[in-house]
């Protein structure tokens, strides 16, 4: 089955927020994605709500209960007690959770398994009470002993980090290597247990690769080139844009 679409909407949230006004609408764009075929939603609340704002929170969730309710609500962050409260609230189908400082401007790493077993072993058991699934960001370096540790302390899915790899958008000789690393992360997990999402700085360009490498890929997260591709081709025309780019029959 080719991988499912999640769009990120933090970049459309952060252009919202540039004024005191209400558009571009989250809910809204969220809605056109959706109709287009979307398979879900992501977002990732930062303590300083610089781009989705906890009120938007609600909102997203009413969107997808009320209009799409096979659709499911991705929401990414640090394991604190508050963002674990945002998501009680919300009851989101998967939480993804990373390991970034507040004041970073974007994920960047994975988590170090080895280091911080016994800290995600206790907050995944929280999630898990709660109903959602839960994916462990990764980095694709073919350790195929961290991941067996991600399944041990319960995670459902990894989330590869794809940022190098999207990196190479100028540099394509550089992409293999980083592909190949990224495919033996994702050989490692399945054969653990563990479904395999992917996300960061993918595109329509890089997504063919990427889940020719990984064919059981299950879902992609994307936010900055799909909303980029938006100002250019429509948000509905863009979901189609890269549900064709993950295998999607549109």
């Amino acid at each position: 089955m080719p991988a499912k679409l999640s769009v990120n909407l933090n970049a459309i949230a952060m252009l919202r927020n540039r004024r005191d006004l209400p558009w571009p609408s989250v809910t809204g764009l969220g809605r056109i994605a959706l109709a287009a075929g979307a398979s879900g939603l992501t977002v990732h609340p930062r303590p300083d709500q610089r781009h989705i704002r906890f009120s938007d929170l609600p909102d997203i969730r009413a969107l997808i209960d009320d209009e799409f309710p096979e659709a499911e609500f991705n929401i990414e962050g640090y394991p604190t007690d508050e963002f674990f409260d945002l998501c009680a609230g919300v009851e989101p189908e998967q939480v993804t959770l990373v390991p970034d400082d507040p004041s970073q401007a974007t994920s960047d790493h994975g988590w170090d398994f080895r280091k911080n077993h016994n800290f995600l072993a206790k907050v995944i058991a929280g999630y898990k009470k709660i109903g959602c699934r839960v994916s462990l960001f990764a980095d694709g370096d073919g350790d195929a002993e961290a991941v067996k540790i991600a399944k041990d302390i319960g995670a459902d899915r990894i989330e590869l980090y794809t940022g190098p790899y999207g990196g190479c958008y100028d540099a394509p000789e550089r992409a293999a290597p980083i592909l190949e690393a990224l495919g033996k992360t994702a050989d490692a997990a399945l054969a653990a247990g563990l479904a395999v999402n992917g996300g960061h700085d993918l595109t329509v360009a890089n997504l063919p690769a990427l889940v020719k490498r990984i064919p059981d890929l299950a879902e992609v997260s994307i936010g900055h080139g799909l909303t980029a591709d938006a100002l250019e081709y429509g948000m509905a025309e863009t979901v189609r844009r890269f549900r064709r780019a993950c295998g999607q029959v549109v």
